[in-house]
């Protein structure tokens, strides 16, 4: 399936982003055109790929690298000149070397090992369905003005969502674009606060703004209703609670319709775009782009994905939005010398290597300017899937943890949102505890609408609780066996960078 993070990064001193951007030797700008010819016409043999050719803003260059592009085989899906970004198919195998040694391509590479057909999030486990037995239940436990099954929303009042709800539910001038597996608008906690305009079907690269496209195809694609309802589920009397219930969410989707649910570098490219050209104020992004779960830039095709995505994801900064990613669910230290990647690529044939992850990237969490975001339970404490690193987490949010247990009617540590067809249920994983930072960002955007991405990224560090790094050995899951070391001060560290995200100080 794919990895959707059920997901991650804020500096107070010196910015992280100013850090990355230093280490991506092989981002926009660093890479020089090579000034060669056009290779020779070129038929098609090999399995239809799909590929991303960078190059300048410059049209004229633009068009004379898609020139080039069908001189050695390819087709253009769609060109996005203001980043400099090419989508293309093609079948010839020696496209991606070939079009690299045309004069303007600073970068080229597929994007997929496998021929194109007809995943990349990150919850963690199984979605846990509510029975209609089971809400009966809840309902009963709820308090005066809650929502029928906020009883078991522990998540809310561990970061003053509820209370903050009660003093300003955020503005519909905000809009927080969910880039995901697609989002069930017509579910009655979603629909009030739904974005139709804003909201598009980006697989393949190219937008598909016809309506209900952004809806996901079957009840198993869950992902992003779940994630959009945490942020903005509707105090309306139904079902549950978002984080900031009063502001705009959209879809935007990304993910193959297939069972993998693969989210491919063109599909974001497209979403980063389209958010920003729509006037998205946040991206909520619960997944790393497919096929590689590091990229690392001395191989070029996965320079070419890095590149791609991050013009994308800069261009969307530049127009005022802020990108908040999932830092992931491998329990992997992003800060260590180096880190075992048994699962890529993912859409063919997986292999073990070893990566370092300050040469290597997961995208778009490790982008410069991307609020990286780690996972916590009830406790307070990390959970136990949640990556780390000093350096690297920005923020922390609840993300859930099956072994921290909250004191709620279903006792049920993860966390519980919309699901598709009018239901609702429990997942895990840094892709929930991410929309609760992105529902805090869109609160902080509306008490604060002047804020610049920055700015909000500063807000929300400035803001939160950091609870320090734990004074006894980390063992998440009980067994006796340490899981992870934190690294850094009771200010800033691995485990919860700035700490964890306050909604209520956010409308103070």
């Amino acid at each position: 399936m794919a990895h959707l993070r059920s997901r991650q990064r804020l500096a107070l001193a010196v910015p992280v982003v100013l850090s990355l951007t230093a280490s991506f030797g092989f981002l926009p700008g660093a890479a020089s055109a090579t000034p060669l010819a056009a290779p020779a016409v070129t038929t098609a043999d090999g399995p239809n790929l799909s590929y991303v050719v960078n190059t300048t803003t410059d049209h004229r260059t633009i068009a004379a690298v898609e020139k080039a592009i069908a001189v050695a085989g390819g087709s253009v899906v769609i060109a996005y000149e203001q980043i400099g970004v090419i989508v293309v198919h093609s079948a010839n195998p020696d496209f991606g070397r070939q079009i690299r040694t045309v004069r303007g391509v600073q970068s080229a590479g597929a994007t997929r090992t496998s021929p194109l057909k007809a995943e990349g999030t990150t919850d963690e486990g199984a979605v846990q369905v509510l029975s209609a037995a089971e809400a009966a239940k809840v309902e009963k436990k709820a308090d005066a003005g809650q929502e029928p099954l906020e009883a078991d929303q522990w998540d809310l009042r561990a970061i003053g969502a509820d209370k903050a709800a009660a003093i300003d539910p955020g503005s519909k001038k905000v809009t927080v674009a969910v880039i995901d597996v697609g989002v069930d608008d017509t579910h009655p906690d979603i629909a009030p606060n739904f974005s139709p305009s804003q909201s598009a079907n980006c697989v393949g690269g190219k937008p598909d703004t016809t309506y209900g496209a952004w809806r996901p195809v079957d009840a198993d694609h869950y992902h992003g209703t779940h994630v959009a309802g945490e942020i903005a589920a509707a105090r309306n009397g139904i079902g549950v609670a978002g984080v900031a219930p009063g502001v705009r969410v959209s879809g935007i989707t990304v993910a193959e319709p297939d069972s993998t649910q693969l989210f491919y570098p063109e599909s974001v490219v497209c979403a980063f775009v389209f958010a920003a050209d729509h006037g998205v104020e946040i991206t909520n992004n619960s997944y790393y782009v497919d096929p590689w779960l590091y990229n690392c830039g001395d191989d070029p095709d996965q320079k070419a994905i890095v590149d791609a995505v991050n013009r994308a994801q800069l261009y969307a900064q530049r127009k005022g939005t802020l990108n908040v990613a999932a830092a992931g669910n491998s329990n992997d230290d992003l800060d260590a010398n180096a880190l075992t990647d048994a699962s890529s690529p993912d859409d063919s044939t997986a292999t073990t290597r070893t990566v370092d992850p300050h040469k290597c990237y997961d995208i778009p969490t490790q982008l410069p300017g991307v609020v990286t975001v780690a996972s916590t339970g009830v406790k307070g404490a990390k959970s136990y899937f949640s990556s780390y690193g000093n350096g690297v987490i920005d923020v922390a949010a609840p993300g859930g943890d099956r072994y921290q247990i909250p004191d709620t009617p279903s006792q049920n540590g993860r966390i519980l949102s919309t699901l598709p067809n009018n239901t609702y249920g429990f997942l895990q994983g840094t892709s929930m505890a991410t929309p609760h930072v992105a529902g805090v960002a869109a609160l902080l955007k509306s008490t604060y609408p002047w804020a610049t991405p920055a700015q909000l990224q500063l807000l929300l560090k400035a803001e939160a609780d950091n609870p320090g790094c734990p004074t006894a050995p980390y063992d998440g899951n009980g067994d006796g066996v340490v899981d992870a070391t934190c690294v850094g001060g009771k200010h800033v560290n691995g485990f919860y960078g700035a700490g964890i995200v306050n909604a209520l100080r956010a409308v103070k």
